[in-house]
């Protein structure tokens, strides 16, 4: 069936006059109408102030490039104003007497009434800084990133097994969580050249405070850094020479829990009168509560004020000191944010988030603060503290099932003879589930239906991380180009995890955890991976409509989407497929651009192996096997 060109609004520059209104700002939003569309008698701007329904009435533009406009002014009336769109359709081209109404919110259109959790989003919050959304975000793993000549001089801790750079990792405990390598942060430093190469500006480094393992998240302490990566002073050093190339760095803090050799839970321990005794959960026998049961992650009850005052809350807090000079953090992740002050019957998840950003904002306002939350985050994003969130469901999990691989077989483990299913974020589900292009298409759609467009520009798009498989080890060539073009083409922040450029593998998420082969920076597999992905992160900075562009979906079926990003400057159509054989897809121009298209003026090719021409006012496009094609096309034409 061919597809038709529908009414669109989405959050960008196209459709809204500010995404960072103020409380009480009149915004301009705009409602594009293809011209063939049934004719409309009215359009209407449906809000919903303090959870009363609000009615502003669309003005008629009139029709420009194939579209016809409409335009609301719309009074910012919460800090979160939802909106939708009322379609009132003239009875005369649809035939009866009653009126034929459409609604479009973040979901589509709908016939009926829709539900409010789905509308669009203004949001008078804070607004983050702008170098969010023009970022490439790289996701460092300190000890096996890189180790300077440093770290040779250092005394190996109680808890490490000492390994080379070169030996496998081991995911057997307690090696799993003991093998240290020895990367650190001056190791960093030294190979900055290479990610500034490679077109990163924002780094994220997983913890930097000491604890009694590989990954930090057990933190000991918040007031230095872990002496093994070179403490404070090694942290200074690598947030000034990634400022002086115009990079950004982050930090990752665990609000959920510390480590049980924690200066405040020793304290707890050590004094049942203590003020620290109450920062965390003990029961009347002396037990106490820890994530997911884990003894050496004891959780933070955050019902304590004296918590907020030493860790989130005021200038002097464990969060602020670290954004101030001279260690000058360009903001925080926050591992396991979703649990974060949730414990059975209480629920301070909401408090607690506000409270960290509101100190962000008085202590540095061009902070970021991104949340960990690897499944629906859409109850917590809602603009009052997070930018955005690492959450696997809107992108990345789909995106395995479509493009992994089948193996066909089962994984051999480094346990010897046992075999495994192949990992899959953690779920029991026997190996990794089998979807295609169009349930990509709609998981896309529907996780982010509910997330204003704000915050979805700031959602991390992870092939893997830390904590999970590596992508590539269930996927090659022209399937890993498709990931990567993905990745850096829809909506949300390109976050790689450090080896990612390499082609690294690895079968679950400590596995995947291998130190960075520097030796093997000029093999011709990793030269060509690193090839790919500076082509696509140098797409992604020449071109900010990847960034904050409209995006309309064009087509899907069981091999292929395409999809739209679009600004008033230029439009970019994305083509993915794997389609096993040769096929042609047709799309009439006037879905694509809505005005005559000359290929050889108005085309330029950006990426791909993928035919393009026009015939009879269809842009046919032509493939076969796995393909991911770019063209820039014209921008978008607005009435003013």
């Amino acid at each position: 069936m061919t597809p038709e060109p529908l009414p669109h609004h989405d959050g960008s520059p196209l459709h809204v006059s500010t995404a960072h209104p103020t409380l009480g700002e009149t915004v301009t939003l705009r409602l594009r109408v293809p011209q063939q569309y049934p004719k409309l008698r009215n359009v209407m701007v449906r809000s919903n102030p303090d959870h009363e329904p609000h009615w502003d009435t669309a003005t008629d533009l009139g029709i420009l490039n194939g579209w016809r406009w409409w335009q609301a002014q719309v009074k910012v009336a919460n800090p979160r104003h939802g909106y939708r769109w009322l379609l009132i359709h003239d009875e005369d081209t649809l035939g009866g007497s009653a009126p034929t109404i459409e609604w479009l919110n973040q979901s589509g259109i709908h016939s009926g009434e829709v539900l409010d959790a789905e509308d669009f989003a203004l949001l008078a919050y804070p607004a983050p800084p702008l170098w969010l959304y023009d970022g490439v975000m790289y996701q460092i793993f300190p000890d096996r990133f890189a180790r300077s000549a440093g770290a040779d001089s250092r005394e190996i801790p109680d808890w490490a097994e000492p390994a080379d750079w070169a030996d496998p990792v081991n995911p057997v405990m307690p090696s799993r969580v003991c093998q240290f390598y020895g990367g650190d942060l001056d190791g960093v430093v030294e190979h900055l050249d290479h990610l500034q190469q490679l077109g990163i500006n924002i780094l994220y480094l997983t913890p930097f405070f000491p604890g009694a393992s590989n990954h930090r998240y057990d933190a000991s302490s918040f007031e230095q850094v872990d002496p093994l990566l070179g403490g404070d002073e090694a942290l200074i050093r690598l947030t000034d020479a990634a400022h002086q190339r115009g990079m950004k760095v982050i930090g990752d803090l665990t609000t959920n829990h510390s480590g049980d050799r924690h200066e405040w839970f020793q304290r707890a321990l050590a004094e049942p009168d203590s003020d620290e005794r109450g920062f965390y959960y003990f029961t009347d026998d002396g037990d106490y509560e820890s994530w997911l049961g884990a003894a050496s992650l004891p959780k933070f009850d955050w019902s304590s004020q004296k918590l907020r005052r030493a860790f989130i809350e005021g200038p002097d807090s464990v969060v602020a000191k670290w954004l101030k000079p001279p260690f000058n953090l360009d903001g925080w992740r926050i591992d396991v944010a979703n649990m974060t002050g949730r414990f059975r019957d209480v629920d301070l998840n909401a408090e607690v988030r506000q409270i960290l950003r509101r100190t962000m904002e008085e202590v540095k306002p061009d902070s970021i603060l991104l949340a960990e939350s690897t499944n629906d985050a859409a109850s917590d994003l809602t603009g009052d503290a997070w930018h955005g969130a690492m959450t696997y469901p809107s992108f990345t999990r789909p995106l395995w099932a479509w493009l992994a691989e089948p193996t066909g077989q089962p994984y051999t483990t480094a346990q010897g003879s046992q075999e495994t299913e192949p990992w899959f974020f953690g779920q029991p589900l026997g190996g990794i589930p089998r979807g295609d292009a169009h349930s990509f298409r709609e998981a896309v759609e529907r996780f982010n239906a509910v997330i204003p467009w704000r915050i979805r520009l700031g959602n991390m798009h992870p092939l893997d991380t830390h904590d999970t498989a590596r992508f590539a080890t269930h996927a090659t060539g022209e399937r890993v180009a498709v990931a990567v073009g993905l990745q850096h083409s829809l909506p949300g922040l390109p976050t790689l995890f450090a080896g990612d450029e390499f082609g690294l593998t690895g079968e679950d998420g400590e596995i995947s955890r291998t130190p960075i082969p520097w030796s093997s920076i000029h093999q011709p597999e990793v030269a060509e991976r690193l090839r790919l992905y500076r082509e696509f992160i140098g797409l992604r900075h020449r071109h900010p409509v990847l960034s904050t562009g409209a995006m309309r979906w064009l087509f899907s079926d069981a091999d292929t989407i395409i999809f739209i990003r679009e600004s008033e400057k230029e439009s970019l159509l994305v083509f993915a497929s794997t389609s096993p054989d040769e096929q042609t897809t047709s799309l009439p121009v006037d879905l694509v651009c809505s005005s005559p298209l000359n290929p050889a003026v108005d085309v330029q090719k950006l990426y791909g192996a993928v035919e393009f021409r026009v015939e009879d006012d269809h842009l046919l496009l032509r493939s076969g096997g796995v393909r991911f094609g770019m063209w820039q096309l014209p921008g978008v034409k607005v009435p003013r």
